[in-house]
């Protein structure tokens, strides 16, 4: 059958995703979501104060922002914040991926009766883009994707004796919901239950009083268990009033207001409308997203004939979606528990699904091939010199690119192989980006350790564009004491250097910045600059890539003295 998968295909496609994932993993330009430095912040500040609760962070209303699991598997991953780097804090994440993709493996292939249907559902989900950017960072989702979908699994993988189930299945399942509100928020039990009441109604051939007897019962012993395991937090913290306040109320409940205008409104207009979470929701298939769409297009057709393993698939995603449309803010990042579901359906669907998805996908990643070498090329040949080193590939970098496009570009000829290819290309895409960045990761991103030795324990000044940002320039400059400032004043170095005893300022490439002649520059390097305008994206698309994309970032010593004053300004990293 055009575009089958084959069993040789699946391990090389899976070793591919093994190094995908396991390539950058302590990067700091990995793909992620901002929460990641807040979340590294109150991890820290937790860890110092050598107790387990209450949470600790110095940024208002950030404190209590999430449950502790993922705060407490951070400071077990750095033993108390000792080995303090993103690879400790990220592998955590990582484990959790990976059990979540081998579990979707084994349920897919007892109920499908294929280990290569079940192989691909796992590598589909790994494909996806939601997938690798928000399961390999410090982030609460990998956790919350992993408990929060292993009954659903479990249920797929035991079938009739986990539904008949009395006690073990209910308790099992409240315990991973447990856990998994325990990650991330006790209102995940909303959707969690309202799936796993579909589910047993499904069981019962949509019978209510047969499910009403039968099967409440354990929903309602499910959802006390997991809540009971999520009051923990309650119990168990000094100051549980702080954490109805911050999370509860502030956190979950204030997520129904109205974002712009009024309740009904927001859902069918704006950016939080129901249609921009029907996008993100698709969209969190990255360069599988029209695969994904033509996969349930079939569903949507052949619904009569639907098996009632993928009706349970479908019903957990409508479950999610549903209950995720209610708040006033909406987004496809709710929707990660569902993923592994439609990678499932996908796979399930795979050698009958049609061509057009996939070209589509090819498509993409040959234009996001041809854009990587278009910009490492302007970058290798623009070769920033002067007062920095040089931007630099090695030669494996420009093989790998060259294969890689030319694998993809093979991909859209070759139709027998368009889907094996097409699936290829997605990690083959991740691996690119992560390899177009690594001159950054090396001498030319960093400062020498020398520049190191002579801010410890020292007050310096770091620019700061969103909250916590100030994590990121710990790793970079550890021992020092860091303090923010805002990040459109980067480049105002006289004003700097007029403020602060000990300061990171921005110049763009090839301008030395002009400091005054009792200031010292102790170390310099490249930074990636991040939060465009519309005309700075214009001028890169241009080919201005040195100029916009990037900056020097110089560490300056000054004459500065009193800093007792500058010490009690707000900082802007808070």
């Amino acid at each position: 059958m055009r575009g089958s998968f084959s069993y040789r295909s699946a391990l090389l496609i899976l070793l591919l995703g093994v190094f995908t994932y396991l390539y950058g993993l302590d990067s700091r330009f990995a793909p992620k979501n901002g929460d990641e430095y807040p979340y590294m912040h109150i991890v820290r500040m937790t860890a110092n104060t050598g107790d387990w609760l209450p949470l600790q962070s110095e940024m208002a209303g950030l404190r209590n922002t999430k449950p502790p699991l993922i705060f407490w598997q951070g400071i077990v991953s750095t033993n108390w914040a000792n080995q303090w780097t993103l690879f400790n804090l990220r592998w955590p994440s990582l484990f959790y991926t990976a059990l979540t993709a081998l579990f979707l493996f084994l349920s897919v292939r007892r109920f499908s009766g294929s280990a290569k249907t079940g192989l691909l559902a796992g590598l589909v989900w790994l494909s996806f883009f939601a997938s690798y950017r928000y399961g390999r960072p410090f982030l609460t989702d990998p956790p919350e994707v992993f408990w929060m979908s292993l009954p659903f699994m479990a249920l797929l993988y035991w079938g009739k004796a986990a539904f008949n189930s009395q006690l073990i299945f209910p308790v099992f399942a409240g315990l991973c919901l447990g856990f998994a509100l325990l990650a991330k928020s006790f209102a995940y039990i909303v959707p969690a239950s309202f799936a796993l009441g579909l589910y047993y109604w499904r069981w019962r051939e949509w019978s209510v009083s047969t499910t009403l007897i039968k099967d409440v019962y354990k929903l309602f012993f499910i959802a006390v268990i997991a809540l009971g395991i999520f009051a923990l937090w309650f119990a168990l913290d000094p100051n549980p009033q702080a954490v109805w306040k911050e999370f509860v109320l502030g956190e979950n409940v204030g997520k129904f207001d109205a974002r712009s205008t009024n309740y009904f409104l927001d859902l069918v207009s704006g950016g939080d409308s129901i249609w921009m979470l029907i996008l993100t929701s698709l969209a969190n298939a990255g360069l599988f997203t029209f695969v994904l769409l033509s996969t349930l297009i079939q569903c949507w057709r052949n619904r009569r004939f639907l098996s009632l393993e993928e009706s349970l698939l479908l019903l957990l995603v409508l479950a999610f979606f549903v209950v995720f449309s209610l708040p006033s803010q909406r987004s496809g990042r709710y929707l990660l528990p569902v993923m592994p579901a439609l990678a499932a359906l996908l796979a399930l669907h795979w050698d009958r699904l049609p061509l057009w998805g996939f070209r589509i996908a090819l498509l993409l990643q040959v234009i996001l091939f041809s854009v990587l070498i278009w910009a490492g090329s302007q970058l290798h040949l623009s070769a920033f010199t002067g007062d920095t080193s040089e931007w630099v590939y090695s030669d494996g970098h420009w093989i790998f690119m060259a294969l890689s496009l030319g694998l993809v570009i093979l991909g859209l000829f070759k139709k027998d192989s368009s889907k094996t290819i097409a699936l290829a290309g997605c990690f083959l895409t991740y691996c690119t980006l992560t390899s177009s960045i690594s001159p950054l990761e090396g001498e030319l991103g960093r400062f020498t350790p020398q520049a190191i030795s002579q801010v410890q324990d020292k007050d310096l000044w770091v620019p700061c564009d969103y909250r916590a940002k100030d994590e990121e320039y710990r790793l970079l400059l550890p021992g020092a004491r860091l303090h923010g400032y805002m990040a459109g004043e980067a480049g105002e170095v006289a004003q700097l250097t007029a403020s602060y005893p000990l300061v990171l300022v921005q110049s763009p490439l090839g301008v030395k910045p002009a400091i005054c002649d009792a200031c010292q520059i102790i170390a310099h390097r490249i930074e990636m600059r991040a939060r465009h305008s519309d005309e700075e994206i214009i001028e890169m698309l241009k080919g201005h890539l040195g100029k916009y994309l990037f900056v020097n970032e110089y560490l300056v010593a000054t004459p500065v003295a009193n800093t007792a004053t500058l010490l009690d300004k707000k900082d802007a990293c808070r």
